[in-house]
């Protein structure tokens, strides 16, 4: 075990140059997961060193940092000397400009396949999500890793982490002797904001008719520990984390206590699609079909290399609803506490429809006008 106290850590590490271990780039390094894996990496004895790059200095004061953009190509030159590179640099904001995202989350990506290859890197992580093997009504219920990418771009940032995919997979061809490991978490948890999240934010779990709602979360500690064994080259390829098994929609709604709202699927997502039309609410109506169908994933890739999850779904829900309360939201827009009162009064759905109905109204007094 690494000392907890950073002096002697650091003053241990000089004193020991010839440790063996990788020396392992982190992007997005000052904040969220990459300030989580930058500060693990940071005190492994087996790692040698560890590049922290963002556009702002972090706190991991072991960590050698680089503050620039991941667009930029001067990226190469930090990246000299370094075997791994763990890409994290992502804007997954739901309150982003959809194409400015997309533009940043692309764009940087090639950058830093590019900029590897060209640095001598040889094995680079990207981070998407589970969410890009798509939720289908006829999905494997836990599907497989190798199982095909269906998502389309119609929920939030799926494109873009469908875009990151193709570039990794094409990135081995392009560049001979670099490889690509694909780490795709499930509904992460522990200081996140999605779509899925906010779900539980509502004062009704909206479940649409015939629908088969199943669900896997994971921890980002897990997340963590995960990229930790594909930086340290303990697995490779492609590969899915989170809790093992996952939970049915009866057991969400016994568990959290919150009772459910059940519309047929054309009304749900006529009126998602809307309100998002609309600009009323950030999350498209493509995010429905993640409350509405399996997309629960194996972890078999990570579990053969001996790693665990520390936490269950039953725990991760647990601690999803400490972080929400307080908080409320109608298809994903967060409202304030008197609109939330007639909210959760109304219902979560009838709510929103009544929203849609009042701003056409107003629409149409505008044109008289």
């Amino acid at each position: 075990m690494s000392s907890p106290d950073r002096q002697v850590r650091a003053a241990r590490n000089r004193s020991t140059p010839a440790a063996r271990g990788p020396v392992v780039a982190v992007t997005g390094a000052a904040s969220g997961i990459g300030a989580l894996l930058t500060r693990r990496l940071a005190a492994l004895e087996e790692v040698k060193q560890v590049i922290a790059i963002d556009e702002r200095r972090g706190e991991v004061t072991e960590a050698q940092w680089h503050i620039l953009d991941v667009r930029d190509p001067a990226i190469a030159e930090k990246l000299r000397g370094a075997d791994v590179v763990v890409h994290l640099a992502l804007d997954l904001d739901l309150e982003s400009d959809p194409a400015a995202r997309t533009a940043y989350n692309v764009r940087g990506t090639q950058t830093v396949l590019t900029a590897a290859a060209a640095a001598g890197v040889h094995r680079v992580v990207l981070c998407t999500s589970a969410m890009v093997y798509g939720a289908l009504p006829d999905n494997d219920v836990p599907l497989s890793e190798d199982a095909e990418l269906r998502a389309t771009a119609e929920a939030t940032g799926v494109g873009d982490l469908l875009e990151i995919e193709r570039l990794g997979r094409r990135a081995p061809r392009a560049h001979p002797g670099l490889n690509v490991t694909v780490v795709r978490p499930a509904v992460l948890v522990g200081g996140t904001d999605t779509a899925l999240t906010r779900y539980f934010e509502s004062p009704r779990l909206l479940v649409v008719a015939k629908s088969r709602p199943t669900w896997q979360f994971c921890h980002v500690d897990d997340l963590v520990s995960a990229l930790e064994y594909a930086a340290l080259e303990k697995v490779d390829g492609e590969l899915a984390v989170g809790c093992d098994g996952w939970l049915e929609q009866e057991e969400v709604e016994e568990l959290s206590g919150i009772r459910r709202m059940e519309l047929p699927s054309a009304v749900a997502l006529g009126a998602a699609a809307r309100l998002h039309r609309i600009g009323l609410t950030p999350s498209p109506a493509g995010d429905l079909a993640y409350t509405m169908y399996p997309w629960v994933v194996s972890v078999s890739r990570l579990h053969e290399a001996g790693w665990r999850p520390r936490w269950t779904n039953e725990e991760v829900l647990t601690e999803l609803l400490e972080e929400v309360a307080g908080r409320h939201t109608l298809a994903g827009r967060r409202l304030g506490r008197k609109d939330a009162t007639a909210a959760g009064a109304a219902g979560a759905t009838v709510a929103l429809l009544g929203t849609a109905a009042l701003v056409r109204r107003a629409r149409k007094a505008r044109r008289r006008i």
